[in-house]
């Protein structure tokens, strides 16, 4: 399966596109019900597999949820092992599309700090309930699915390339030390997101995902190059 790592790939309103994208299909055969057939399929699947776990949710309840016959399922899921990867391409294509309109300008320390509280805030709106949609689904699947483990480790590489990016625009710009390592930086911030999202679907509380990020976002701070003000200007959500 290949990983969705442009966001670009997603188009707003058929979903159905983007786990055929992820499989490598071209089946020019569907026709437009059928693609809406196949978006519902695949929304509910994707929405009930977060709340419930993959476990919990069997194709009956994926059947029932999009309102689709048994014979309307199982033409687009012979079983629920491919309808579980098309899962995991379309939460990784949104999860990465926002990560990447969220650090595409990350330049400096205060927008990195700014990317925090929007990762927090977001979290807040469920009170930290079913944790990350990436890191669901690896708790799941990881020891459980080669494919999909796989398939979850280029989708949470292509994350941390994100973050990496940023991380290289404030070492080129002077922000970080030349000596300071992006990639060791970038991996943990995504650790401490995920161990954040974890305690807080534990606690129902954000305040230990901000603590943790707060504290990675704090290495990252000592690497900083010692000038009064080590952040450039910047416009967007992520500068300044």
């Amino acid at each position: 399966m290949r990983s969705l790592l442009n966001p670009a790939n997603v188009r707003a309103g058929n979903l159905a596109d983007v786990a055929e994208q992820a499989r490598d299909q071209n089946d020019s055969r569907l026709t437009e019900r059928g693609r809406a057939t196949r978006e519902r399929i695949l929304r509910a699947a994707a929405d009930m597999m977060y709340v419930r776990g993959v476990s919990a949710t069997t194709l009956d309840d994926v059947r029932a949820a999009s309102g689709t016959s048994k014979s309307q399922l199982y033409r687009h899921y012979p079983d629920k092992d491919a309808l579980v990867r098309d899962v995991v391409a379309l939460q990784a294509a949104e999860l990465l599309k926002r990560q990447h309109q969220l650090l595409q300008r990350l330049n400096s320390l205060r927008g990195l700090e700014r990317w925090r509280d929007a990762m927090v805030e977001h979290n807040a709106l469920r009170n930290g309930a079913y944790g990350c949609p990436l890191g669901s689904l690896a708790s799941e699947l990881a020891d459980q699915d080669e494919e999909a483990r796989k398939a979850l480790a280029r989708h949470f590489d292509s994350w941390a390339g994100l973050l990496r990016a940023g991380l290289e625009r404030m070492k080129d710009s002077g922000v970080l030390r030349a000596d300071a390592d992006t990639g060791e930086l970038a991996t943990g911030l995504m650790a401490a997101l995920q161990g954040g999202y974890l305690l807080a679907q534990t606690t129902q509380d954000v305040k230990p995902m901000k603590i943790a990020l707060d504290m990675a976002i704090g290495h990252i701070r000592a690497c900083a190059t010692p000038t009064e003000d080590a952040d450039p200007p910047a416009e967007g959500s992520a500068g300044r």
